[in-house]
């Protein structure tokens, strides 16, 4: 295939590299055909997503984000303490809202399940690791093709987030939710982030480096509280809501 003199090598050759021709199409100029028929209609898909979401999840009441690795194991401890957490968050109210993955995903939502509550999950079209968990209502389950939508429907009906160890994904939720905070874009709902000993070399680095830098004020470490079990974890945020009389974040 050539399009405008460059050869997708991906097409003829199986071991070019997919990103090089991905860089190579993304620098040529678009055809106006292409921009009407692909760009154009890329807004419609992205509209779709955001309208399926907010049609399901507009009445799912009060719930909890739970973020974290896809790629840890039922038998690590921070899966086992993930459907801990879930279940005891549900027993005093909460849904549960993941990714809908593997890991971490498929721990909070069988955490949910096991308690009989509502088990929410926002999957991912991705080219590996990602699949649906067994653990998630029916009625609550979507797939999205964008994670900006995805990253909004997380946010839109959390009322608070709890963060389990993870990687890049992991790291984006978990400075969504901060930012939004931060900028009063959304309400000041409990973060709860589990494991001192994964988490505690991102948090001296905050306060090594952003903080000594002025790049973020000393106020701002006081948006996530640092538990190691999950009786804190869900102490943390029944006692936010104990103590504030906080609407529903919708």
């Amino acid at each position: 295939m050539e399009i405008d003199g460059t050869k997708d090598e991906s097409l003829i050759n199986p071991e070019f590299d997919v990103n090089e021709t991905k860089l190579q199409n993304s620098l040529r100029q678009k055809t106006w055909d292409e921009i009407i028929t692909k760009d154009s209609w890329m807004v419609f898909k992205v509209m779709a997503e955001f309208v399926d979401g907010y049609e399901k999840l507009a009445k799912i009441g009060p719930c909890v984000s739970i973020f974290g690795s896809a790629r840890l194991k039922p038998e690590s401890k921070y899966y086992e303490m993930a459907v801990e957490i879930a279940e005891k968050i549900t027993k005093i109210g909460f849904g549960i809202i993941t990714g809908g993955g593997p890991g971490i995903m498929e721990a909070g939502n069988k955490g949910a399940f096991n308690a009989k509550g509502k088990s929410i999950g926002l999957n991912i079209d991705l080219p590996f690791e990602q699949h649906f968990n067994p653990y998630i209502n029916k009625s609550y389950s979507m797939n999205f093709d964008y994670f900006f939508v995805r990253k909004v429907m997380f946010v839109k009906y959390s009322q608070g987030f709890v963060v389990m160890p993870g990687g890049f994904g992991t790291l984006d939720e978990l400075t969504e939710a901060i930012t939004l905070i931060q900028t009063n874009k959304i309400g000041r709902f409990p973060i709860v982030l589990v494991g001192s000993e994964f988490w505690n070399g991102l948090l001296e680095w905050f306060k090594a480096t952003l903080l000594k830098e002025g790049m973020i004020a000393e106020d701002d470490l006081d948006l996530y509280r640092v538990v190691d079990t999950a009786d804190e974890a869900v102490a943390h945020i029944k006692a936010f809501y104990d103590k504030y009389a906080v609407n529903v974040n919708f």
